[in-house]
């Protein structure tokens, strides 16, 4: 099971030190990490991103994964592995997996100009010290799970697009 954590901000700055904060807490155990971005949204609603070069444990499935589901959250063109006729096949086991519309709108209403936020998919999570050590940012936070099977679905849906 995977879970999908967004934390949005009202500004930049904090976004970057809790995106740092995440990194920490992958170093020290309490998260491992699939998927990592900060995501900037400039005052004409551009929308910039920034990964970790390199996240220790992700395999290439997780990565095309975390790539399908980042596209899709994000309309962040080139940012995964969707063409063609796959689009409409992830998009709709995305919705059965819990990122729904509802979910993506969401999203999409935290993400205003001058905003951003840090999404974080996990492996693991161990929930309680993760949210401890996040507080002191304070901020929105949306999440979803995506079990072991919708993954493998999706993976393979993946594969053969």
């Amino acid at each position: 099971m995977s879970e999908l954590i967004i934390l949005g901000y009202d500004d930049h700055a904090t976004a970057q030190q809790a995106y740092a904060k995440v990194l920490d807490l992958q170093r020290d155990f309490v998260v491992n990490l699939t998927g990592l971005a900060v995501v900037q949204v400039d005052a004409d609603g551009k929308k910039h991103v920034d990964t970790p070069s390199r996240i220790v444990g992700a395999s290439a499935a997780s990565g095309a994964l975390w790539g399908a589901i980042f596209g899709l959250l994000f309309l962040v063109p080139g940012f995964g592995l969707l063409l063609g006729g796959a689009l409409g096949a992830v998009t709709g086991k995305l919705g059965k997996s819990g990122i729904d519309h509802a979910f993506k709108e969401r999203v999409e209403n935290m993400l205003e100009p001058g905003k951003a936020a840090v999404v974080v998919m996990a492996g693991k999570l161990t929930e309680d010290k993760f949210a401890a050590a996040m507080r002191e940012f304070g901020g929105t936070v949306l999440q979803t799970s995506l079990s072991d099977e919708d993954e493998k679905e999706l993976a393979d849906e993946l594969g053969a697009g």
